[in-house]
């Protein structure tokens, strides 16, 4: 039976760390987001189709000024491209609650192919009486091949921001 989850934004988080001077490692978090997952069968998640959106002005990296940067034309330009977006193309068995999601990741004018490992945490009913699926997502992306390209080299000529974004997200999903 085809079935619709949606996304917990309560009970997810979406966390980004990228390497700053080279010595050491900057993490951030986007705050707002939302995402479903369409299954052919109720809980047989390799047919799903997954759609997710991330707010780019929601960054937050516990540094404001930091933050107001990341939101310029310099990088995610987030007034003229207020979203990221994520959609499947295939989810892939890997072996015991773990899967590789496979789909075409479009930040600013940018789409490309990307891959995330996924394991299954398996599935709950809460106090409220919602069947919960619980997902943690982890892949790394190479900034400059989305556009990112803005980078600074100090005095000492070290580069002010790596290329390679590590993305985890831990998130939930509500049977409709």
């Amino acid at each position: 039976m085809a079935t619709t989850w949606n996304l917990d934004p309560t009970h997810s988080e979406v966390v980004f760390k990228v390497k700053h001077l080279v010595i050491s490692t900057v993490t951030g978090h986007f705050r707002t987001f939302d995402g479903t997952v369409k299954t052919a069968n109720e809980t047989d998640f390799t047919t799903g189709k997954i759609s997710f959106n991330i707010d780019t002005s929601s960054i937050d990296t516990n540094q404001p000024q930091r933050d107001e940067h990341l939101k310029s034309a310099d990088f995610f330009n987030a007034d003229k491209y207020p979203k990221i977006t994520f959609a499947s193309t295939s989810v892939e068995e890997k072996g015991d609650d773990e899967f590789i999601l496979h789909g075409d990741l479009t930040i600013g004018e940018t789409t490309k192919p990307v891959k995330f490992n996924v394991e299954f945490g398996g599935t709950a009913t809460d106090s409220y009486g919602n069947y919960k699926a619980g997902f943690d997502v982890s892949g790394k992306i190479n900034r400059k091949e989305f556009g990112l390209t803005w980078n600074a080299v100090t005095e000492a000529g070290s580069v002010v921001v790596g290329d390679d974004v590590k993305i985890q997200a831990s998130v939930q999903f509500v049977k409709q």
